[in-house]
């Protein structure tokens, strides 16, 4: 008896050294947490905005779409309530829809979950979204912005593909574009700022492509690659294939990840970025913060939400951790 009761014990420590993550205390602001809902589709569809205290005119809004089994309060704190402090400062709307039955209806396919099985609108319920946003401030059309993790990721992928008119500019974290037998979208064929975050060691989207795993679903099908992903962004732009390789300074010298980007950019042309988290896992990087081991190493090199606003606030153009440290292409 009382070795069993030592096997339960084990057993839970083991669960909650891969399951628990670093606590993150709300951040005290001046700001408020508005609620927001509509019936689209004869669905209700709700959300969360932070709307600080002092908006610019006309204000940015960048939408944030939580992954797999996730939610909107959930996104919030796994992002470290990171856009909501950035808002506070600059004066934008951050936005956290919730999907349906927890997912979004992504370009995968063969996804099993309820939204892509039933083929949910999400595309038209993010557009209904804006719309109301749109009658309760004073927001700029033309700087509307998404990220997204995992399954969030994949929508950003989406409404770049089949509405680049509504956005201007997406930075997914742990996706990649689904393989040509797997896409379940109509792409436009309009070039879009992209910018993506991927890890190395990410076990769920394979950052050398290949079949996506969520807790032994292999449901999701198969991705290309993140170099392949980036370069098809880069096409639709009009740049080449290689991209200008950066190698970016480590914050600490015995840090288990390293961040390299891989960049092309010119004159009139969107902008593509590829952060790659070698030894990164299907995480969100962050200088302090650690989310669940059993999603592999989160890096603390850069602060993923700090870059994905400066990527979005300058056009593409500003990547702090990679300034000024080219090597050779990719």
């Amino acid at each position: 008896m009382l070795g069993f009761a030592i096997l339960l014990w084990l057993m839970s420590l083991v669960g909650w050294w891969y399951l628990s993550s670093d606590s993150v205390e709300k951040p005290e602001l001046a700001g408020s947490l508005q609620p927001g809902q509509l019936v689209h589709d004869k669905l209700p569809r709700r959300w969360l905005a932070w709307v600080p205290a002092t908006l610019s005119a006309p204000a940015p809004v960048v939408i944030v779409l939580h992954g797999s089994l996730g939610s909107a309060e959930q996104m919030m704190e796994a992002t470290h309530y990171g856009f909501n402090v950035l808002a506070e400062r600059d004066g934008f709307i951050a936005v956290y829809p919730n999907g349906i039955d927890r997912h979004w209806n992504d370009c995968r396919a063969s996804a099993d979950y309820a939204a892509n099985k039933y083929n949910v609108d999400d595309v038209g319920f993010l557009a209904a979204m804006l719309d109301m946003l749109a009658a309760d401030h004073t927001i700029d059309r033309n700087r509307v912005y998404v990220t997204g993790l995992s399954n969030g990721g994949h929508m950003a992928y989406r409404l770049a593909l089949e509405a680049p008119e509504l956005i201007a500019g997406i930075a997914p974290i742990a996706a990649s574009l689904p393989v040509t037998e797997n896409l379940g979208c109509e792409s436009t064929g309009v070039a879009m700022p992209t910018l993506i975050i991927n890890g190395t060691a990410d076990s769920v989207n394979p950052y050398e492509g290949g079949l996506v795993t969520v807790l032994g679903n292999a449901s999701r099908g198969a991705v290309r690659s993140s170099v392949d992903t980036a370069r098809y962004w880069a096409s639709l732009a009009g740049h080449g294939d290689d991209g200008e390789l950066h190698d970016w300074l480590q914050r600490e010298a015995d840090a288990v990840t390293s961040v390299t980007s891989t960049h092309w950019r010119a004159p009139g042309r969107a902008p593509v970025v590829l952060v790659t988290v070698e030894n990164g896992g299907h995480t969100i990087p962050h200088p302090t913060h650690r989310q669940p081991r059993l999603l592999g190493t989160t890096s603390n090199e850069f602060d993923a939400i700090e870059l994905i606003w400066s990527f979005f606030a300058s056009g593409g153009m500003e990547i702090p951790g990679a300034a000024g440290r080219p090597t050779a292409g990719n």
